[in-house]
């Protein structure tokens, strides 16, 4: 018996200390854990993250959660600090990365991230999402909110003009101004509002067309670059059209449609809370998919702005990490309504679309299902690669575009982005 009874001590001992080391395979069943997230914007991101953790922690009551809130530019700070120190103590074990930012993490710290090829079915998610969290053929992400973009314009003002919701269905960025300065002139509304020095619109009109500011190989694409110049070209009609409201900051922006003085804005699906806001305006809004550019391969969808969840390889509780991302993220579709109810969120998980939030008709849009068309949009958005240094590009864009809306010439403004970018990266 005494035998018997050491040899039970004995494997009692090893089995505790095995759980308390984390060595079970089953994150819920290696005993209390903690995963800390880094993110920013309490009411998007953070408060959206929370509602994943209470999913979660129904199945699983032993893992617990440390959601920091930090703004973006200091989550960004702080995650590169460490990374380049190679300093892994105070890393969090998920931390949320803007896309566009994604392949500079990945290509400048391959092994800090962790490989999450095979353990989320990709193919459930938006392409153009997979695709830039994708290097050396290994997957790295959960891709999560979209920025899948659109039209938004006020309807009765297009009627008055004589134009209909088919008039705005697969049209140019040419054929957009014209119409927008017969509203215009009929009206008296500004057609559309944008800010001069906000480049945002040409990150739309070069992803329609399924091109970037950088090569396949990573180098600056700007010169000579037949995409860039016609977007360039659009941008600086845009703005010069008499038609056009030139706005300054955020609240320049928003505050001219919901002031009435603008009757549309194009951009991303994050602004559709922005839109509504002005409750007095309700039914008189529609959707229309984004105009392209006239260049080959050019589609009416695009993208702006969006990021994805990322596990540090350094966590000591990476698969609980993995685990919860999969389960929730990448698999409950009712979470994803909720979401988009309660906060705007389109999520670039595919099976969440057919749920019963993307199909509702919204009275503010004059009973239009939104979010469903928006769901039609993203499946559309060309898959490019936004390399490691868009804003380095987009610092160099802005700085030649005043040039150009003065009637200078598009390819030498080019050439001189170019040459920005080139020092910038170097």
């Amino acid at each position: 018996m005494k035998k018997v009874t050491l040899f039970a001590l004995v494997m009692l001992a090893l089995v505790t200390s095995f759980a308390a080391a984390g060595g079970s395979k089953d994150a819920a069943a290696a005993g209390p854990q903690k995963i800390t997230i880094w993110a920013w914007d309490p009411n998007f991101n953070i408060a959206i993250m929370q509602e994943a953790k209470a999913r979660f922690q129904k199945a699983n009551p032993n893992v617990e959660f440390e959601i920091v809130d930090m703004a973006k530019a200091d989550v960004e700070q702080k995650l590169l600090i460490n990374l380049s120190s190679g300093v892994t103590d105070g890393l969090p074990d998920i931390v949320l990365i803007e896309d566009y930012n994604a392949q500079k993490y990945l290509s400048s710290y391959p092994k800090s991230f962790a490989d999450l090829t095979g353990k989320l079915d990709y193919s459930q998610f938006a392409p153009y999402k997979v695709k830039l969290m994708t290097l050396g053929g290994k997957t790295y992400g959960v891709p999560f909110d979209s920025g899948v973009a659109g039209t938004y314009y006020r309807s009765d003002l297009l009627a008055q003009a004589g134009f209909t919701a088919k008039d705005m269905e697969n049209i140019t960025w040419d054929r957009f101004v014209e119409i927008g300065e017969k509203v215009y002139a009929k009206t008296g509304a500004s057609w559309c509002a944008f800010d001069p020095t906000d480049g945002g619109l040409v990150r739309i009109m070069l992803q329609s067309a399924g091109a970037w500011y950088f090569d396949k190989n990573g180098k600056p694409a700007i010169a000579g670059n037949p995409v860039m110049e016609a977007a360039v070209k659009a941008y600086a009609k845009i703005i010069n059209s008499p038609a056009t409201m030139k706005t300054s900051g955020w609240s320049e922006w928003v505050g001219a449609i919901n002031s009435g003085k603008a009757a549309t804005i194009s951009t991303g699906v994050w602004i559709t809370g922005s839109v509504k806001a002005e409750a007095t305006q309700s039914g008189k809004w529609a959707l229309a998919p984004i105009p392209r550019l006239d260049v080959p391969g050019s589609v009416n969808a695009s993208n702006l702005g969006g990021s994805s969840w990322y596990v540090l390889n350094s966590s000591k509780v990476k698969d609980t990490a993995i685990k919860f991302l999969k389960d929730v993220y990448g698999a409950d579709n009712d979470f994803y309504q909720k979401i988009l109810v309660d906060r705007g969120a389109v999520g670039s998980y595919l099976p969440s679309q057919t749920g019963t939030a993307y199909v509702q008709a919204d009275p503010f849009f004059g009973g239009q299902k939104v979010f469903q068309d928006f769901s039609k949009y993203m499946k559309a958005i060309p898959a490019v690669e936004f390399g490691s240094y868009t804003y380095e590009a987009d610092a160099a864009i802005a700085a030649i575009l005043p040039g150009v809306y003065k009637g200078g010439s598009i390819a030498d403004a080019l050439k001189a982005a170019q040459a920005q970018t080139e020092k910038a990266i170097q």
